[in-house]
């Protein structure tokens, strides 16, 4: 049904004019009144025909109105940010009170077997889901994070990553391998490898975890590095560097690196289609992570011509907007649901690992 037009009626005893609208799904002939084209309107008690006039809507159009600064403050008390706002007007949003207020989320971006297209994997991103601003990427709120807080997350980033694992052996991929970003100062300041032996699923199908961490940052200890990737083996699990090719001695240091797997800086990647020097850089990065027995992942691959050069110079895994965005766990299980055919959600799929604070565990 659709509005064919309106009139006007006569005053109305307390003053003013009342609209009448008409809905109705018949055309009628136009006729003039009071020098105004009309619709010629059908009889009022015409079963298709619905009459509303404003006096009848005035109360809910007042009722939103009167809502509205109602509305504003249960979302700032939610947010619970009046007094720590920008210049603009906007809550500032740092990582401990994101931690405080339960707004994190564990967010995955798929890896791809660029030879067969296959899924094979995927990486853990956090977001926050403020109940303002809307979900926000780690650049927002990561700037300026104490360590203290660095570690909380990361000791929760790293159960969702245990934890998420029988969710996708439950919906028919125990082969993913997930991976989640670890700072280089958590291997000195948490018992990582006892938290990932107490922590882990204790499937024979459990496919291992993969700790990504920057190449500048594990430069500054190789020591101890070494020693927490001699332990992480123990549990089936590996290190990662990520951004690899960003620091300025990675390819004389790389034999040294206790990695498993090389993740390509994505400066090399774009256009390396197009750019001899990327090409080149990339061709000499994945020779020598073949020397070493290393597996290469190319991020930031946008599009298919990027993704063809990389398969031709024997890159092993791929990540990137061309293979999908980064995307909810809910979504990201139901991504894994339509691969593998088995239509059955997962148990625990709702379990939030930010949604109090887990039991701490000892250093010593």
């Amino acid at each position: 049904m659709r509005a064919q037009n309106a009139t006007r009626s006569s005053p109305r005893p307390g003053g003013g004019f009342a609209e009448v609208y008409l809905f109705t799904d018949r055309r009628h002939t136009p006729l003039t009144t009071q020098g105004e084209t009309r619709a010629a309107l059908p009889k009022i008690n015409d079963p298709r025909v619905t009459v509303a006039t404003t006096a009848d809507r005035r109360p809910a159009q007042e009722a939103r109105r009167a809502h509205t600064p109602m509305l504003k403050q249960i979302r700032s008390f939610l947010s619970r940010d009046d007094d720590e706002r920008g210049p603009d007007g906007k809550p500032k949003v740092t990582l401990q009170r994101a931690l405080d207020r339960d707004w994190l989320e564990i967010w995955y971006q798929p890896k791809f077997n660029l030879q067969t297209r296959k899924m094979v994997g995927a990486e853990a991103l956090i977001r926050v889901r403020h109940p303002e601003l809307g979900v926000l990427p780690p650049g927002v709120f990561l700037p300026g994070a104490s360590e203290a807080a660095m570690m909380a997350l990361t000791e929760r980033v790293i159960a969702a990553g245990l934890r998420d694992w029988e969710d996708c052996a439950a919906v028919g991929a125990p082969e993913i391998k997930l991976a989640v970003n670890v700072p280089a100062g958590a291997f000195v300041e948490m018992p990582i490898a006892r938290m990932i032996r107490e922590g882990r699923p204790r499937s024979k199908a459990w496919s291992g975890l993969i700790l990504e961490v920057t190449e500048d940052q594990v430069m500054n200890d190789l020591e101890v590095a070494n020693e927490v990737a001699n332990e992480l083996r123990a549990q089936n699990c590996g290190l990662a560097v990520d951004d690899f090719g960003a620091g300025y001695s990675s390819l004389a240091r790389l034999r040294q690196l206790p990695f498993t797997e090389l993740k390509i800086d994505r400066a090399y990647v774009t256009d390396c289609d197009t750019d001899r020097t990327n090409a080149g850089m990339l061709e000499t990065i994945v020779e020598l992570a073949k020397r070493f027995d290393l597996k290469t992942v190319a991020e930031g691959i946008e599009t298919p011509h990027e993704s063809h050069k990389l398969q031709g110079i024997g890159c092993a895994v791929g990540q990137g907007y061309l293979f999908a965005r980064p995307m909810s766990k809910d979504d990201f299980i139901a991504k894994l649901q339509r691969y593998t055919g088995v239509q059955r959600a997962p148990e625990r799929s709702r379990w939030n690992p930010f949604a109090g604070q887990p039991a701490r565990l000892r250093t010593s």
